[in-house]
C-alpha cells in the first residue's frame, strides 16, 4: 500500500461495508435537507481536491480521469453536444480562470486542459435555490449531495452553479450508457445531476475514482481539517488559485499553478 493511499485511509477513518456493491444512496438515512451516514463517514471532516496543473500538463491523464469517473457513474455519452451530461470535463486554462484575465499568461498555461467539477462549495448557491431539498450540503463533511427522487428537474441550480457543474437529462440516459454498472443507479430523464466526490467510494474506504485514475499524483484528496493531510501540506507548501473565489462561494477543489 503506498503512502497516499495509507494516508487516505487514516484520514478518513472508513471501513469496508459487509454490503458490496450497495449503493450509498441506499445505505444513508434521509432527512429534510441532509442526510446521517452510517458509521465513521459521519464524522466531522472537510473533503477537498487539489489539482496539480503543471503535472497534469505533463502526464495527460485528464481524459483518463474523466473517462472514470464517468464508468464508474454511469454517466451516458450522448453523440449531440447539446444533450451532454459531464460530472468531470476539461476546459482551457483560459476558459476556467476566465476571471483572472492576463494577456501575459505564462506558456505553460496557455490552451491547456484544466480539470473542472463540481467545487463543492461551503457556501452552495445551488442549495439555496432547490424548492425540494433535493440537493444539500452535508454539514458533516461539506459534500454537496443529490438526491435524484426529489428532483423535480425545475433547474434552478442549474442556473445558480457559478461553475456550469450541473447537467440535465433532457433524454432518458440509459441508452447511451455504454457498460451499466449495477452498483451505482441510472437517472432519468428529466433530473439534474452531478459530481458527488464519489461519496459512494468514501464509505467503502475507496478514493473518488478520478483520482485513483490518477497514478502519478495529479489530483490529490484529503481531509483539509486535518493539519497533517496531503491536501493541507500541498496547499501550505505550493501556490494555488481556486475558481471564481469572489463569489464568496467559498469552492473546495484547489488548483496548483
Amino acid at each position: 500500500m503506498d503512502g497516499s493511499r495509507r494516508e487516505f485511509l487514516k484520514a478518513a477513518g472508513l471501513t469496508v461495508l459487509g454490503t458490496a456493491g450497495a449503493s450509498t444512496l441506499v445505505a444513508l438515512s434521509r432527512e429534510p435537507g441532509g442526510v446521517v451516514a452510517h458509521g465513521a463517514a459521519a464524522a466531522g471532516k472537510r473533503w477537498a481536491m487539489v489539482v496539480d496543473l503543471p503535472r497534469l500538463y505533463e502526464t495527460g491523464a485528464a481524459e483518463k480521469c474523466v473517462a472514470a469517473c464517468h464508468r464508474v457513474h454511469n454517466v451516458p455519452a450522448f453523440p449531440s453536444a447539446k444533450d451532454e451530461i459531464k460530472w468531470i470535463w476539461t476546459e482551457e486554462y483560459e476558459k476556467a480562470f476566465g476571471d483572472e484575465e492576463n494577456e501575459y499568461l505564462a506558456r505553460v498555461h496557455r490552451h491547456q486542459p484544466v480539470l473542472v467539477l463540481c467545487n463543492h462549495c461551503d457556501n452552495p448557491p445551488c442549495v439555496r435555490v432547490c424548492p425540494t431539498q433535493a440537493t444539500w450540503r452535508r454539514e458533516q463533511d461539506g459534500i454537496v449531495m443529490m438526491d435524484w427522487h426529489r428532483c423535480i428537474g425545475c433547474r434552478y441550480c442549474v442556473v445558480a452553479c457559478p461553475y456550469g457543474s450541473r447537467s440535465f437529462n433532457w433524454r432518458d440516459p440509459r441508452p447511451a450508457i455504454a457498460e451499466v454498472l449495477p452498483d451505482f443507479p441510472t437517472r432519468m430523464r428529466g433530473v439534474v445531476e452531478k459530481c458527488t466526490f464519489c461519496e459512494e467510494r468514501l464509505v467503502r474506504g475507496q478514493l473518488p475514482a478520478c483520482v485513483e485514475a490518477c497514478e502519478q499524483g495529479e489530483i490529490l484528496f484529503g481531509d483539509l481539517e486535518d493539519e497533517s493531510s496531503e491536501v493541507r501540506r500541498v496547499l501550505a507548501e505550493r501556490f494555488s488559485i481556486r475558481r471564481k473565489p469572489t463569489l464568496g462561494t467559498r469552492p473546495q477543489v484547489y488548483y496548483i499553478v
